[in-house]
């Protein structure tokens, strides 16, 4: 199989409440917009990936289900979503594998890890670079 691209789906329970929460409390930048009113979706830029919100559904999404986004700066993040109302679930703090970590939640509860590798985790090791 060779993957070109992918993208998260998520389908909320109030669309234009959790199309907000990613674009104005998050940030992420819009990548396109497609369909119109009531159905219309978005697709943001993830890292290298995307997220779709679009459609919807009577029922939040699962604990199960959890987004992982990668920071630089963890204590900017933390600032810039407490000062734009983000539901902060948990304040940052280096964990015992050795990432700096937060957790924050969107409208549906969905949660989010919000995270910065520190310089000397092995993840930024890189054989031969």
């Amino acid at each position: 199989m060779d993957v070109l691209s992918s993208r998260i789906l998520l389908r909320p329970t109030d669309l234009e409440r959790t199309r907000a929460f990613y674009r104005d409390v998050l940030g992420l930048a819009v990548y396109r917009e497609f369909g119109t009113d009531p159905h219309r979706g978005t697709v943001f830029f993830l890292g290298g990936g995307y997220l779709e919100v679009s459609a919807g559904s009577d029922t939040p999404p699962t604990p199960a289900t959890q987004l992982w986004i990668q920071v630089r700066d963890l204590p900017a993040a933390h600032k810039q979503l407490a000062e734009r109302g983000a539901e902060i679930v948990r304040e940052p703090r280096r964990e015992p594998w050795g990432l700096d970590e937060m957790w924050i939640a969107d409208p549906d509860g969905l949660r989010i890890c919000v995270v910065e590798v520190p310089e000397d985790h092995p993840i930024r090791y890189r054989p031969g670079m």
